[in-house]
């Protein structure tokens, strides 16, 4: 269970901020280090992390079941996913349609479609592009798309996916959009050649940035390795480290257990985040 201290002050969407002090030891009223945040503005960021880690493996899940064969046993999508391949040389397309609200077998609901086109390998790698079109992740809806470098297997020989994307989400009830930019590396550490999704896991290293559409920014770099599980919709582990607003502080996903929460840390003190 991810672990963090009770407060009064809680994220969510109904806060408009908090204040946090850090004091010293010897003098409460003296030399207090004073943090002011958006506890809204937080909190969607995490979330945005979280959808854009999910989206992503939709498409590449998607890909690997047609393009790599190695979890054809058992798919990763049920009936309500139409999944068209057109090859073209050593290259190709593959276009992914969702009904509306269809339910993938992790349980997160989709609809819309996702466009992915890629070229042939060449010294083990190809480079995959993907877009977004229409597409929702548990009611959020989810834009842009990205460049992959995608390797066989890598110095550990496992599968990787090399990722430079700029993903806008829309979050429902409200007008606010975030938009992330940045590079990762999604190494698949575990359930490769099993022929199922089920024991799929996934270790993402790499920095991003995020931009609201109203003003608020946010800078994140992986300091712990993130992990995803496929089975779950959420990250259960790792830790970054981020910079809005003029402080710096950490979000720490967790143990490794499949929960909605992750916990802020500023200046030692820790404040729920409900993904």
């Amino acid at each position: 269970m991810k672990t963090y201290l009770k407060k009064t002050a809680l994220f969510s969407f109904l806060a408009v901020g908090l204040m946090l002090f850090s004091c010293s030891n010897d003098d409460d009223s003296q030399d207090n280090q004073e943090v002011n945040f958006s506890a809204e503005n937080t909190a969607r960021a995490a979330q945005t992390d979280n959808i854009v880690e999910g989206s992503f493996n939709v498409m590449e899940a998607a890909y690997v079941e047609t393009e790599e064969g190695r979890s054809n046993n058992i798919s990763f999508f049920p009936s309500c996913a139409e999944i068209v391949i057109n090859p073209s040389g050593n290259g190709g397309t593959i276009t992914i349609t969702f009904s509306e609200g269809c339910q993938l077998n992790n349980g997160a609901v989709v609809s819309g479609g996702i466009f992915i086109e890629y070229g042939p390998f060449e010294a083990g790698s190809r480079i995959i592009e993907y877009t977004y079109q229409d597409f929702t992740y548990n009611n959020n809806n989810v834009a842009g798309g990205g460049e992959v470098i995608r390797q066989i297997a890598n110095q550990n020989g496992n599968p990787q996916s090399s990722a430079t994307e700029t993903i806008t989400v829309s979050f429902p009830g409200t007008s606010v959009t975030a938009t992330r930019e940045g590079n990762r590396i999604i190494e698949w550490v575990e359930g490769v050649g099993s022929g199922t999704w089920f024991d799929n896991v996934y270790e993402i290293n790499g920095s991003w940035n995020t931009e609201f559409s109203n003003g608020f920014t946010r800078s994140g770099e992986v300091t712990t390795t993130l992990v995803k599980k496929l089975s779950c919709i959420y990250l259960v582990s790792g830790v970054l480290e981020i910079q809005q607003e003029g402080f710096t502080g950490t979000i720490d996903w967790g143990d490794g257990e499949c929960d909605n929460q992750a916990t802020l840390i500023i200046n030692g003190q820790e404040f729920p985040i409900i993904l």
